[in-house]
């Protein structure tokens, strides 16, 4: 692994993992002192980090790692029903009787999970149950795009189910319907459609939810 790899891995892990904090300023110096690794690595790895949209290069500042906003979860959520929808229909044909079943325990402990209030282990078993759907793909990149905007939509620190009333349970629902569909052997447009909807689901209850608290606010007002 070259230097800058290994420089981009640091502050990839970090920026996933909260050591890099949202607003966090990277600054090169302090980097080199802390990793003992040269500035030129450093400097190359926040360019790509920036062209990836982790972070934000500003002039005269430095590096600060973005903050993520409602705007930047939607724009996020549009794009991962696309493409992810287009990548279960690839990845379902090749999905085993094992892969299904597993599929079908993993909603099973969603539905676990929300009965128990735990939002983060419900987060975490939605990430992995739909990750099996499209491990499948034969297109590495796709997967690839795939797993980088849901590691962007934990970074915008958004549990989106939580603030839309009965999301979570409608959300476990299509998801059994998303297996039946792929093991009943759906054509690949109906399970990419049934897929790319499940997403825009959330979008819309979201959307809705805010407008609704928004009318609240007002009323209260």
């Amino acid at each position: 692994m070259s230097k800058s790899d290994e420089a981009y891995e640091i502050l990839r892990k970090g920026v996933m993992d909260g050591t890099f904090a949202p607003g966090h300023r990277l600054v090169v110096d302090q980097l080199v002192r802390d990793y003992g690794i040269s500035s030129v690595p450093w400097r190359e790895s926040l360019r790509r980090l920036e062209a990836e949209g982790w972070v934000d290069i500003v002039r005269n500042a430095g590096a600060v790692v973005k903050t993520f906003d409602t705007n930047a979860w939607e724009r996020t959520m549009q794009l991962l029903a696309r493409i992810e929808g287009y990548a279960t229909a690839v990845s379902a044909p090749h999905l085993t009787p094992e892969d299904l079943e597993k599929a079908r325990a993993l909603n099973k402990e969603m539905a676990g999970a929300l009965a128990s209030f735990d939002p983060g282990r419900f987060g975490a078993l939605n990430r992995e149950f739909h990750q099996l759907l499209y491990s499948r793909c034969d297109d590495d990149r796709l997967r690839d795009l795939v797993d980088a905007e849901w590691t962007r939509l934990e970074l915008i620190r958004r549990s989106a189910f939580w603030y839309a009333p009965g999301r979570a349970q409608a959300s476990i629902a299509e998801h059994e319907g998303l297996v039946d569909l792929v093991e009943g052997g759906a054509a690949p447009d109906v399970i990419e459609t049934a897929a790319r909807r499940h997403e825009l689901n959330t979008v819309a209850a979201i959307a809705e939810a805010e407008a609704e608290a928004e009318e609240r606010g007002g009323a209260a007002r």
